[in-house]
């Protein structure tokens, strides 16, 4: 994993992270695959919203996309 990607991705975590906290959720990157692929999981009311696909693709995916435009796609693994 290129630690220059990976620093652009936690940074667009953190972005995001306060919209997901203002509805009990939150957000943790597991990988990047091929540096162009990133698995994250939600956390808390995140795992049971019925819209977190959309916020998913809307919100964390465009971020990330944003500070990392080589990223083409961002996927939710189910917690452990």
């Amino acid at each position: 994993m290129d630690s220059k990607i990976e620093e652009k991705v936690l940074v667009a975590l953190e972005e995001i992270r306060p919209f997901l906290a203002s509805d009990g959720g939150d957000i943790s990157l597991v990988s990047i695959e091929n540096d162009k692929k990133v698995k994250v999981q939600l956390h808390g009311a995140c795992v049971s919203c019925t819209v977190n696909q959309m916020t998913l693709k809307t919100g964390v995916e465009m971020t990330i996309k944003k500070h990392v435009p080589q990223i083409e796609e961002v996927v939710s693994v189910p917690p452990a």
